[in-house]
């Protein structure tokens, strides 16, 4: 730059650049949920195939991370965009942000790709908050050295603890890459990751990152542990503790409750161990039809809940709500209470299969239970998250407004309430 004025507003111009960059990567997933049914989302998250993918894709990463190659976007793209950056002003500073975006993909890619596996469950605004901090990360201190040149004197050289870093990370890869064939597993109830395994595996990986960070494991080209800085022991007894945390969930899974990971792990009942009756509360499991029965016969309103295997926020409302002793003496004495997994792969019977109108005009297969279940939610309650309660009377009247997740016994037990309050006075 020709003087230092136009040197600090050059630089940042660089550094906002590097910001926007990642940001407009997101927007083509935005446009994309708007164009789109949203029940396709909840049809990416809980497809078996999908889910062993992108197990695939974790256990790649973290691969990656661990040191046996680089993930990267091509050279020539780089030599490309470099070759512009000294086009104009604003042009040439746009390519130089660009450029070191891509170069930066190596780093920022396994990341990127981890919250983009995300949108397909939780939207594209995870993602968008994501690339955003990775803009930030990058753009305010390249934006800063631009300004100061003589600050890059005082960075930290660069050696054994950014490999250290990227070992952990993938680590923590492995960690979901379990819960995403957790998922394909539930769904399908092949009964190979039940909940003392998964958490096991957990347990596993915690011991190993320990012993990283411990010295006593070497992994790729990781040097030789000389001191531990306060930050490395801090990890250490962070990870250690976790670890320990976790214990108890295959010592004594069915006391333990592991708050901090609710929702993660498969639910209680998927255990090696048999539940005895009575002893977690179980609904009718996709049995709408017997559940209208039952609530005519024993005069009580239904509390439908719409709900998936592979939903983490189902699971915590079973771990966290439905033991409440109050939700439970409700739920079990006042209500016929029936969960309807609309993520459910098995077929319907062939006379069952069908083509059903939608109100939107179009039409839709139903060939699995899942669909059957979705689509009644769509049609019936307007929504196609999970979890949804709903209460209905026994000639199938809604009786309050509908229920997604909340974390609190309180609000949920006065809804409950609600509902059980409108159904005595349908009565009077």
């Amino acid at each position: 730059s020709t003087d230092r004025k136009k040197g600090v507003t050059n630089a940042i111009l660089y550094g906002l650049f590097i910001f926007l960059i990642y940001i407009l990567i997101t927007l083509p997933f935005h446009v994309a949920g708007k164009a789109i049914s949203p029940e396709i989302f909840n049809n990416i998250s809980t497809n078996v195939w999908l889910n062993l993918l992108f197990f695939a894709v974790f256990v790649f990463f973290a691969l990656s991370f661990f040191g046996l190659f680089e993930i990267g976007l091509p050279a020539g793209l780089a030599n490309k965009m470099d070759s512009k950056s000294g086009l104009g002003n604003i042009g040439g500073i746009f390519f130089m942000a660009a450029t070191l975006a891509i170069v930066s993909f190596s780093c920022t890619g396994p990341i990127l790709g981890t919250l983009l596996v995300g949108v397909a469950d939780q939207g594209a605004w995870p993602l968008t908050i994501g690339a955003a901090g990775f803009g930030i990360a990058l753009g305010l201190p390249f934006a800063l050295f631009a300004m100061f040149p003589h600050w890059l004197q005082s960075l930290p050289k660069s050696g054994g603890w950014m490999t250290d870093v990227k070992v952990i990370l993938g680590f923590l890869e492995l960690a979901l890459a379990v819960k995403f064939f957790s998922n394909a597993d539930l769904v399908k109830q092949w009964g190979l990751l039940k909940r003392e395994v998964f958490i096991g595996l957990w347990i596993i990986i915690g011991i190993l990152m320990v012993l990283y960070l411990l010295g006593k494991l070497r992994i790729a080209h990781s040097s030789p542990v000389k001191k531990f800085s306060f930050i490395r022991i801090a990890f250490i007894v962070l990870f250690a503790s976790f670890t320990v945390y976790l214990i108890p969930g295959i010592v004594n899974p069915k006391k333990a409750n592991l708050d901090l990971i609710s929702g993660f792990p498969p639910p209680k009942s998927y255990s090696i161990f048999k539940t005895e009756k009575g002893e977690l509360f179980e609904p009718m499991h996709n049995d709408y039809l017997g559940a209208l029965a039952l609530a005519k016969i024993k005069n009580k309103p239904i509390l439908i809940d719409f709900t998936g295997w592979a939903c983490v926020n189902c699971r915590r409302m079973e771990e966290k709500v439905w033991p409440d002793a109050v939700v439970d003496s409700l739920m079990r004495n006042e209500f016929i209470v029936v969960s309807l997994y609309v993520d459910e792969k098995k077929n319907l019977p062939l006379a069952e299969q069908t083509v059903e109108l939608l109100e939107n005009g179009t039409n839709k297969s139903i060939v699995s239970v899942g669909d059957k279940w979705s689509t009644f939610q769509i049609e019936n309650f307007g929504a196609t998250s999970q979890p949804q309660y709903a209460i209905i009377s026994p000639e199938q009247i809604a009786l309050t407004k509908t229920k997604f997740y909340t974390p609190n016994p309180d609000e949920f037990i006065k809804w409950l309430e609600c509902g059980l309050d409108a159904f005595k006075k349908t009565k009077k």
